[in-house]
This record gives structure tokens, sequence and C-alpha cells, in this order.
């Protein structure tokens, strides 16, 4: 025990301790709980304590052995710590305690307040060396009977824990005096386990400290200690892997846990099992077999860790190079272990728990139901195993707030398809802790992954490789050979067809959950967002006392109440500068000026109804208004002046109703002496601040709950909060020119005057130097190699910089307060990125173990790929030289994101990582128009769903052959180039045709290339194929627009959103 083995507790405010010994009781703590005890035993007295007029619990002697009793879990639960050797006798008035001396000491010190608490008398009867203690036995016996006879029972009844054997020459004489006193003997083991069921707000916290840790252990020891003994293929038993993660549970500090060793225990020797023999109780223990970790191998760990007793547990799978089986039985019972979990909710019976497990089971795979354990898990706290508390299809016990339990769910002795006998039988194991709250159910063991993508590895493919080719040169076949080619002697199915079958379960899965949201889905009113102000709220001045007093009748500009005051019939009319959108002037051939202004009118296409025409509906209002002038140059400053004022207060009102429609920030809590902050200096931002006058670089520091950057200028500093942060990503310089650090947001914040949801830090690690001489240098030029290796020492200097300052806030993240979080920096994985157009210009699209994203060019892109619905690839076919990827989410109500122009070399791997991301992905020839597939399904989700959902884009094989040459040779048409904002039409359009200039010229000269490689009947041939299907009709202006879209190729530049093109048909 971990109080008994380990414990040594200081006195403190609310402790006492006896002199001469290292134990403090918490006396504020025996309060509460000796309260809670006898108003429990009041309460429940005939149902679960056995009517019992007196109470007795005897502590077995102490024992090196892991083992779980409720005597010793009363003894920790309401003192602290175990008493062994010790009897206590609890009746309404007294509290018997039968013990050496030495704890008789240490009780003392809680005499006073239990008679304060529940006003009992505490007893001590103090057993000498030398006694057997049955004179003092017989004293509590008479106790008793007084106790009895006095509320009018002639014969007492005696609650005790049955279960329990005697152990020691104590316990033994006492159980049987107990025996033969007459006594009416009654078993309240039951009321122990509803006692303790509840847990407090002190005893969660030591719940979620052991998680932690367990957690902890199992994340940064055991998965690296397994990935590195399978990935360097050493030999390893299970019970080697055993000790070493018991020494780490026992040392926290091993794995950055700053919890204190005394206080750390082991709920049970860790568990790690492969090769075929499986054993799913928690009393398995580890063999000396070796691991095994060949192809289509389980690997099963267990880990379990007590801080101040209280116990945590946690079991993880894990698959190596698994077969389709083991996959779709992982991820059913993934599934049901969810289901469980999302069942034990306060008020639900722990049979409803275990029986959502059974149904997702019978839906998914009833082929696997006889397979699967008995029980769902138990509840959890000083006992590893709390009875009465077993989550199974028999128990009707009430889930209750504060209970915990340890939910354990597995399947065993599956058979597997494997043909070695190590890997022929297989079992499949989840636990997880989940802390019973009021609004939600809490798993503070979520920190180590179970998802299928983390747990699944795959370390043999270079040799399967090797092994395919070797086979080929000996039956004299091609050398080369795909990855998808079968491996027919071993009857194994290709990576393609794992593939394809793996998508069709996705898709399966997807059209299920779409559905289910869809119907979910309510009436959805406004957007939420705060209220701006609006042009009728914007009052040059309140009454005619403020306007400045008359002068000439000459327009005035007043800069202080922002009005330009023009003459009209004799008077000084006041208009607030907001309301006006254009001026102008200009001179005609007398010399005569004019300056024309044009107002803001409601009702026109730029000025759409605002509060006034609302409020005043009946109203005339003043579209233009010129005047003439001889003073050319008043005319030029007024107009100035104008313009300029217009621009302050547009900007003004802009920012202010940014502003507006951000989300209140949680205030930055800065750290202290005793917490210093983590530094990055000299970094610079995107987005930039504004204003004028030289960028200076600034420092970016972690304090207590968030980030704070900021440069030597008092308004130039930026807040991040923690819990404002969606995604944290570190990208290092690799082949790029900076090193960065950069966070995806919750919600908007300002950088200076713009409002944005990411936030980025970055250093250039090296300087853009243009050579003015022109001429290239030697490449054995040494002052061209000390250059270079100059800038590679700086590279690697930033690059390590940055990974510390990452390293010690991912260390900062672990601790258990930002658990809730999941806060951790992801790093791109540049082998799986692909070029693309996401915007405007090609940029290095990179995965990352959450995300898809590019950070070095702006506009910056990041995608979770949680919130991913579907991913189409279009434009995918014989010749292409490249395709697009449209992105859907799952609301539908946001726009989808299209990446063009990805080079078709690239498609396979993309596929390969959509697939083991668990995105389901659809191939078709055309791009679709979204906003329209879009709009028809929210309109009608009912049809899509009895449609077969997504299925409608299975295009495979449906489209006739002369639909295929039709669109062959319409070349690319893009449907749905739309651009970002109706109010930048003009803007975009015109930038496409500049930026596209030469896309266009290299793909007319592709084009080119490919007709050249024709003969002239073959073209004769297709244009007459082409006549013939489209009826010898005359040309038309589609047709001729067709053959402009051909001439130009690909080319997005062209800008062909008038073409004709295919529409989806909802299937």
């Amino acid at each position: 025990m971990a109080d008994h083995r380990n414990g040594s507790a200081q006195a403190a405010n609310g402790k006492a301790s006896a002199v001469g010994t290292a134990y403090s009781i918490d006396l504020n703590a025996f309060q509460t709980r000796l309260k809670t005890f006898y108003k429990h035993w009041d309460e429940q007295k005939t149902d679960l304590w056995g009517s019992s007029d007196a109470i007795a619990v005897a502590c077995p002697p102490p024992s090196e052995d892991l083992r779980y009793l409720k005597s010793t879990a009363l003894n920790l639960w309401l003192l602290g710590f175990e008493f062994p050797e010790t009897i206590m006798v609890f009746t309404k008035k007294q509290i018997h305690i039968l013990g050496s001396q030495k704890k008789a000491s240490i009780l003392e010190s809680v005499k006073k307040p239990a008679r304060e608490a529940v006003d009992v008398e505490i007893v001590l009867h103090v057993k000498y060396k030398n006694d057997d203690g049955t004179a003092l036995m017989d004293a509590i016996f008479r106790a008793i009977r007084a106790q009895s006879k006095s509320d009018g029972h002639d014969t007492p009844t005696v609650g005790y824990i049955s279960r329990e054997a005697p152990e020691g020459k104590l316990l033994e004489t006492w159980a049987e005096k107990l025996k033969n006193t007459k006594f009416q003997l009654s078993d309240v083991a039951n009321g122990f386990s509803s006692l303790f069921a509840a847990k407090s707000n002190e005893e969660l916290t030591s719940i979620k400290r052991a998680a932690y840790l367990t957690t902890s252990v199992m994340k940064n020891f055991v998965v690296p200690k397994l990935e590195n003994v399978i990935d360097e293929e050493k030999k390893v038993s299970h019970s080697t892997l055993m000790e070493d993660t018991e020494k780490v549970i026992l040392e926290p500090s091993k794995v950055n846990c700053k919890l204190k060793a005394e206080n750390v225990d082991i709920c049970y020797p860790p568990i790690f099992q492969s090769g075929g023999e499986f054993d799913l109780r928690p009393s398995a223990v580890s063999n000396d077999e070796l691991l095994h970790y060949d192809s289509a191998s389980v690997i099963l760990c267990a880990v379990g860790a007590r801080y101040k007793s209280y116990c945590s547990n946690i079991a993880r799978t894990f698959l190596i190079d698994a077969d389709p089986l083991q996959s779709r039985a992982y991820g059913v019972l993934l599934k049901a272990h969810e289901a469980v979990i999302g069942s034990l909710k306060p008020g639900n019976r722990l049979s409803a728990a275990y029986q959502a497990a059974v149904s997702v089971i019978e839906n998914d795979a009833p082929d696997l139901i006889s397979y699967l354990t008995k029980s769902a898990g138990t509840g959890l706290g000083i006992e590893f195993r709390e009875s009465g508390l077993n989550i199974n299809a028999k128990n009707e016990q009430v889930v209750k707030e504060g209970m915990v339990f340890n939910v354990s769910l597995g399947f065993q002795n599956l058979q597997s398809e494997s043909i070695k006998s190590k890997s022929k039988q297989f079992s499949l194991l989840l636990a997880d802790t989940v802390i019973i709250n009021k609004d939600k159910t809490e798993v503070v063991t979520s920190m180590s992954s179970k998802a299928l993508k983390d747990i699944a590895y795959s370390f043999n493919e270079d040799e399967e490789e090797e092994n395919l080719s070797a086979k080929a040169d000996s039956n004299g076949a091609e050398p080369l050979m795909s990855k998808t080619t079968l491996r027919s002697d071993n009857h194994e199915v290709s990576k393609e067809e794992l593939r394809r079958q793996h998508q069709a379960e996705l898709a399966r899965q997807k059209n299920e959950e779409t559905a289910r949201r869809l119907a979910g889905v309510g009436n959805e009113t406004g957007d939420n967002r705060s209220s701006v102000r609006t042009s009728a709220e914007l009052v040059a001045y309140k009454n005619i006392n403020d306007l400045p007093p008359p002068r000439e009748m000459m327009i005035q500009v007043d800069q202080k109440h922002e009005a330009v005051l023009l003459p009209i019939n004799g008077s000084m009319v006041p208009f607030h500068v907001a309301f006006i959108r254009t001026v102008s002037s200009q001179q005609d051939t007398n010399r005569n000026c004019y300056i024309r202004i044009i107002f803001n009118v409601p009702g026109t296409p730029f000025s759409p109804h605002d509060a006034n025409s609302m409020k005043f509906p009946g109203s005339i209002y003043l579209k233009e208004a010129s005047f003439r002038s001889k003073d050319s140059r008043h005319i030029s400053e007024v107009v100035q002046s104008i313009k300029t004022l217009r621009r302050q207060v547009v900007a003004r009102e802009s920012e202010r109703a940014e502003r507006a429609t951000l989300v209140t920030q949680e205030k930055l809590q800065l750290a202290n002496n005793r917490f210093k902050p983590i530094r990055l200096s000299d970094l610079w931002i995107r987005p930039a601040f504004g204003g004028r006058g030289r960028k200076i670089p600034g420092t970016l520091e972690a304090h207590v709950n968030g980030f704070r950057y900021s440069t030597t200028r008092q308004d130039e500093r930026v807040d991040i909060m923690f819990g404002n942060i969606k995604h944290a990503f570190f990208q290092p310089a690799e082949n790029e020119m900076i090193t960065l650090l950069h966070f995806h947001l919750h919600n908007h914040i300002m950088v200076g005057n713009k409002k944005t949801k990411d936030g980025q830090f970055y250093v250039e690690v090296m300087d853009m130097v243009q050579n003015v001489g022109g001429g290239k240098r030697s490449a054995y030029d040494p002052d061209e190699l000390e250059e270079e290796q100059r800038e590679r020492d700086r590279k690697n200097k930033i690059n390590v910089e940055f990974q510390t300052f990452v390293n010690r806030v991912n260390d900062l993240w672990g601790q258990p307060q930002f658990n809730g979080l999941d806060l951790e920096f992801d790093q791109p994985l540049r082998e799986l990125g692909f070029p693309g157009v996401p915007h405007k210009s090609s940029v290095f699209i990179v995965p990352t173990s959450a995300c898809l994203v590019e950070l070095i060019e702006t506009p910056f892109l990041v995608v979770t790929l949680s919130e991913i619905e579907i991913v189409n690839l279009e434009r995918v076919g014989l010749g292409q030289k490249n395709f697009d990827m449209t992105v859907v989410f799952k609301d539908f109500k946001r726009d989808v994101l299209r990446i063009d122009s990805i080079p078709s070399t690239s498609l396979d791997g993309i596929k390969e990582w959509l697939d083991t991301t668990d995105i389901k992905y659809y191939e078709s020839r055309l791009n679709l128009n979204w906003r329209q597939i879009l709009k028809t399904i929210t309109d009608d989700p009912q049809s899509f769903i009895e449609g077969g959902g997504w299925e409608f884009l299975n295009l495979e094989a449906t489209d006739s052959e002369s639909e295929n040459s039709e669109e062959s040779d319409k070349g690319y048409e893009p449907s749905d180039v739309e651009p970002e904002s109706d109010s930048e039409d003009d803007a975009s359009d015109s930038e496409s045709l500049v930026e596209s200039e030469d896309d266009d010229e290299e793909d007319s000269e592709e084009d080119s290339e490919e007709e050249k490689g024709k003969t002239w009947e073959e073209l004769e041939r297709e244009a007459s194929n082409a006549d013939r299907e489209k009826g010898n009709e005359s040309d038309s202006e589609e047709d001729r627009k067709r053959r402009k879209a051909k001439s130009f190729g690909k080319s997005r530049g062209a800008n062909l959103s008038s073409s004709i093109t295919k529409r989806p048909k909802l299937r």
C-alpha cells in the first residue's frame, strides 16, 4: 500500500501529528468523512448495512503482496493511513479501537474531532506485547451488549466483512470470540462499497493525478519503448518490460511527471502480452516469453498507478501489420468502448452501459458478440475493483455524480487469418479511467490515443516489396512490380484492394454519421454576432447649437465633428462624412471648377436598406450634389480633406465592427518569480502590426495561461490564451527560409487593426543576398564554402532554439490543469506533402497528425481533419497532368475548399494518406458545382439519405462512351470558380488574368506538344466522330467558347465561368 510502504507525512494546518512519529492525520477530512459514514449508516441501515447495531472492522497484518481489502480501504479513507492489526468497532455512541500503544498514541488526536463531528466517544484499548487481547475484546463485547439493551434490542446485530479471512493471532482470536458471542452477524461489504462509491473533490484530484501519471507512462515510456524494440528487432521478454515500466511508475520524474515519489505506487504489476496467449483479467501476469511482433501480431499493454492510495488504469492494444479482421474488430471494439463511456451518466443504470456496447457489436459485427468480455469494467477508487459497481448485464445499480469507473472492454481469443501459430489467436483490450461529472463524463486517461491510426503499426512494407521483387526475378517476370500487385503466393490481399475495402467501410460509416447529423439539425436563426454600428448611429451634430458659426457660403469640412457643411438654398446643411460615397472635381474650358459629391442612398446595389430606411420609410434621399466655383485651389483642398476624413472614419468604423464580433478572452496571468516565463526572442509576427515606421522584432513569452508577444513599442502587443488555441505547429527550416511557430485559434483576435484566427512567429534563418557582380562563383571558392557553412550553422542554431522552446511549452501543457485542452505542438510531415493552389499561387501543402497546412505563404491554410466530411478528387483521368482536390466540411453551410493544379504524380500518395487518416474520398472526371450540391442536400436531406448518401459521387463506369468523348473534347471547364466575396469580383478577375499568364503559356505548350503526337488521319477521325455526335450542328456561341477553352488548355486564368458544365445528379 502506498502509505504503508512509502508513506510519511508532515504535520500541516488541519493535521495532527503524534509526538515522535512521522504520521499525521488530516482532522478536517476525518470529521467530514466520519459524518458521511454515520449519515450513510443511518439512511441505509436496512438496505445496505444489514440492520446492524455495531460495525466491526479488523485490519490484517502488513503484507508485501498487492491486495485490496475493504478494512484497509476504510483505514485509508477515514484516517489517511493503514493501521495493521487494529480492530475498530463502531456503535451509535462509541468507537472502540483495539491496537498497539504506538497506534493508540497516534489516534489520541481524533478523540475531540469525533465528539464534535458526530457526538461519539472514542475508546482506545491498548494491547501490550505480551497480551493476547482477550480481556480487551470482552470489554468491547460488553459495551456492544449495553448499547443494544439501551436501544431496546435483546440480541445485538454486528456487521462485519465476511469475505476477509482473519490473518495473524490477534485477528483469529477476535473472529473466534465474535462467533461465540451469540451475536447476530451480518455482512456489510455492500454498505462500504456504496459509501466509497461517490468521491469528494479531494479524492477526484488524487485520481486525476494518478491518471496523469498512468497516461504519461503509457504515452512517454511504454509506446516509445515498444516502437524502439520492434524497429530495432530487439529480443525483450514481457517480464522485462513489466519490470522496466514498474520502475518508471515509481519514479515519476522519468516521464516528466512532477509528483512526489513517496505518494506513488503501482495498482498491479504492468501487464504485457503477445504471441497468441492472452488473459484479459486484471489478475493476469506478464510471462517470460519474448515479445512477439511479426506480421499480424497483437500486443496488449495495461498500466495502473496510484496516487495517495487512489487508483487509475489504462490499457491499450497495438496492432502490427494488422489483417482486415483485426482492423475491423478493433474499430468495432473502439466504438463499443465509446458507447459504454457515453452511457455512464448520472441516473443511468450500469446494465444499460453494458447493453450499449452489446448493441453496437450486434449492429456492426454480430459475429463477434460471443467473444465480448462479460463485464465492461468496475468502480475504481482506493480499491482497484469496487464490488457492487461491476458494469455488466445484471447490475441495476444507478450511476451517480462523483463515481469513478475503470471502463475495460475486450474481445477474447479471436481467430486471425494468419497462418502463423503465434498470430493465429489474438485478443483485444481497451481500458480508460472515467469520472462521472454532473454535466459530462470525463475520460482522464484520454491523453493516450486509442484511435486506429495511432495504435496500428506497419513495419514490414520495405521487406514485403523486396520479397516481391525477388519472387518476380526468380519467376522470370518483370523486375519492377507495383505495390498493388496481388501477393498470390501468400494468398494475401494487395494494398490497393485493402484500401478499396477500407474506403467502402468508411463510406458506410460516413453515410450513417451524415444521416444522424442531418436528422438532428434544427432551425438555426442568426449568426450570433454582436451588433455593429450602422450609418444611422453616426451623427455629426446632436443639436443645432453644435454647428460652427456661419462664414461665407462655401463648402466647409469640420474635422472635429467629422462633418461636411454644404451651402444649399442659402443655408449651411451638415452631412456626416460616412454618408458620402465618392467626391470628385473637374475643370471646364472656362476655368470653372466643379465638385461632385455622391451620397450613400439606401436601396441601391452598393447601399442596401439600413436602419434609416426602416425608421423613415417615406423619406426622400439626396443622391448627389454638384457645386461650381472659380477658386480651383479651394476645390482641390475640399476634395482632399473630404477624402482624407472619409478614409479615417471608414477605417475606424471597420476596426470597430471587427472588434465588435470578437469573443471576450480571459485575462493573461503573468508569470511570477516562482514560475519564470518561457521566452523566445527576436521573432517577427504575421500578420504584421499596422502603422508606419520601421518594423522591429519582438519576444514571445509563455505565461501561466497563455502567450504574450511584444516589441519595444507600447502599442505592439498580442496575447494568445492557451484556451483559445485550436492547433499549434512548429515547422523548422528545411527547404524554407524561415523557422516558425504557428497558432490556429478557435476565436478571432486583433493583431494591430487586423482581425485574424492565425498568429505566426518566425525567424529568417538566412538572408536574401544578391550577388551584385552577377557572375557565377566557383563551387570551390573558399569564401562561398565558408558562407554556406555559416548559413547551415545559423539554421541549425535557430532550429535548436525553437525546438527547446517547443519542448518546454509541451511540458507545461502536459500538466494536469491543461489536460482538457489537449494541446501539443504538431510538426508538418514533409514527406507526405504535395504542391497545389489553394488560393491564387502554387504552394507546398503538408499534412500533420491532425491538420492539412500551408504555413509559409499568406493567406495561411489550416484545415482540421476532424472537420472534414469527405474529399473529392476532381479531373482525375488518363492523360491529365494535374488534378484538383475538393474538401467538403461537416458544416454544410461552410464553403468547400478547392486545391487546384495538384500534379498527378501525387495522386497515389494523397489517396494513401487520406485512407490512413480514415477520410473517405471519391474521384470524378469533372469539377462539380458544390454550392448547388450542398444546397440540394440541406434543402432535402431525406432524399439525400434515401438516395444512398455520398455514393452518388461514386461515378466509376457509369458514364456512357458518348459523354466521355464529349467531355474529353471540352478540356478543363471549371464550373464553380467563385470569388471569395462579392465585393472583390472585379479585382479578383483582373488579378487572376495577370497572374495566370505564365500558366497559360505552359499549358498551351503542353497541349500543342500533345497535338503534334497525332497523325492527320487520327485528328480527322476524331473530328468526324465529334461531328456525328453533335449532329453536324452549326457553330454556336457555346461551341466557340468551348473551342477557346480547348485552346487555352487547363488554364484557370481564362475564367470561363459561363461555359457549359455537367451538373452532378443525386442518385
